[in-house]
């Protein structure tokens, strides 16, 4: 008998984990970390629902955070087999993981010298150790290749379009078999090559981040409220807040005001590039091992032909970018404000009416990002309380997921039909979709609980 479990990815965009059990087979597909409000953060320091010991293998879509981000707490707790990734994800996962365990070994320092833990001594969920033990168990698979997992199992990994080495994958076992979306890239990806239609299962788990919602559709300029936002930032002085993601989001950014300067749409202001991760990850999409992933018409340039471009390393000169001596343009990790050294800026950046924030991708709930597009006057951080009067501006049309009519086209596309999707991923995304495919596809289609199981078998 086959079943699945959700064990994360339900009814929220974060910790997505799903476990397939095939008789005494127990595979996990995705380990991702939750965030955003604080119920689900104390997820991560709950027992794990099943024995680590007793998991075969992982097989992972991609290095975001979300999917990843719990594999070195696994480890810890003694999960030994292998970590199966495509290479652009074993090479990301290793700086996003070690960027993770950095940030949590710093912010127990932290709490522990400021006293704002409700712990004694603050703890972090993994260290850097946790990370490299981890990262000696990564093996690469290919796209368009089966994979033996064993016992009867078979994987393959097909492209998703959404970051560098982002995978579906779909899963074979004695009796049935179902797709596993990871995170959809859009139709028109401005970096990588398109997203691959995998052949067809009886069931599938799709993401539904923007499940309710469509990108905009350019009728003019696009971006241009961001690029206004750059120009009237620049005239009253001030400077530029970017929260990015570190992996992909600062590729299409730093792509983006190139053309915006070329086209003299936004002024020449210096971009500082605040994310080690951030540095790190660029250098990856640039290596001449990864660029079978980007488009074809694709050049390095467009990451790197931009004049006034610093790439910040050392805490010391992050720490002057908190009052820049003229206006600029930062880019710094995390995209949802949630940790990093962007919550640094934001705590001087944000009481100075001249400057600006610009997000520029889902804000999932309970996030600091998601606290300041819906219009908060104060935001607390280290312990205090910062009042908020630079300008938030809200630029959604840089996401890397597809939205709903994406979704529904590349469900339409698999080949044969499925019997049953469950819509993961998602907050009100995952009804929405929900509804739609049941009324326009005449597909079963249903939004799964967190921890609930089902039976998966052919018909």
């Amino acid at each position: 008998m086959t079943t699945l479990t959700f064990l994360g990815g339900a009814g929220t965009v974060t910790g997505s984990k799903y476990l397939l059990e095939v008789g005494t087979t127990k595979i996990l597909i995705d380990c991702g970390m939750f965030q955003g409000d604080k119920d689900l953060r104390e997820r991560n320091w709950a027992p794990f629902p099943v024995d680590p010991t007793t998991i075969s293998a992982i097989l992972v879509t991609h290095a975001h955070m979300d999917h990843t981000g719990y594999l070195p707490r696994l480890v810890h707790e003694g999960f030994s087999g292998p970590i199966w990734a495509t290479d652009g994800t074993k090479e990301l996962s290793e700086i996003v993981l070690l960027d993770s365990a950095h940030l949590q070994e710093q912010d127990a320092k932290d709490a522990a010298k400021g006293g704002y833990s409700k712990h004694n001594p603050p703890e972090p969920l993994y260290t850097t150790d946790d990370v490299n033990d981890t990262m000696r168990l990564f093996r690469v698979v290919g796209f368009d290749t089966d994979l033996d997992v064993g016992d009867g199992l078979t994987a393959r990994y097909y492209r998703a379009g959404h970051i560098l080495g982002s995978a579906s994958i779909r899963l074979t076992t004695p009796d049935t078999a179902v797709i596993f979306s990871g995170d959809l890239g859009r139709h028109d990806h401005p970096v990588l090559k398109a997203r691959e239609i995998p052949q067809g299962a009886p069931y599938v788990l799709m993401e539904t981040t923007y499940g309710d919602r469509e990108h905009p559709e350019w009728t003019e300029e696009p971006h241009e409220e961001f690029a206004a936002a750059i120009r009237r930032t620049a005239a009253r002085g001030g400077s530029v807040l970017i929260p990015a993601f570190a992996v992909d989001r600062t590729e299409i950014l730093l792509k983006t005001l190139a053309e915006m300067k070329a086209a003299g749409r936004i002024p020449d202001l210096p971009i500082y590039i605040d994310s080690p991760m951030g540095v790190k990850a660029l250098a990856i999409y640039q290596s001449p091992a990864q660029r079978d992933e980007l488009r074809d018409d694709l050049k390095d340039r467009d990451f790197i032909d931009l004049a006034n471009v610093h790439e910040v390393t050392s805490v010391e000169d992050s720490i002057k970018l908190n009052q820049p001596a003229q206006s600029c343009i930062i880019l710094s990790s995390s995209g949802m404000a949630t940790g990093g050294r962007v919550v640094h800026h934001l705590q001087y950046m944000l009481p100075d009416p001249k400057h600006t924030v610009i997000f520029t991708g889902y804000q999932a709930h309970g996030t600091r990002g998601q606290a300041l597009v819906d219009g908060a006057t104060t935001l607390k951080m280290y312990g205090q309380y910062v009042p908020v009067k630079a300008e938030i501006v809200m630029d959604d049309g840089f996401s890397a997921h597809a939205d709903a009519s994406d979704l529904l086209d590349w469900l339409t596309a698999l080949d044969p039909k499925p019997e049953t999707v469950f819509c993961i991923h998602g907050e009100t995304g995952a009804p929405a979709m929900a509804e739609r495919i049941t009324k326009e596809l005449g597909i079963t289609a249903v939004v799964p609980r967190q921890d609930e199981k089902v039976r998966l078998a052919s018909r």
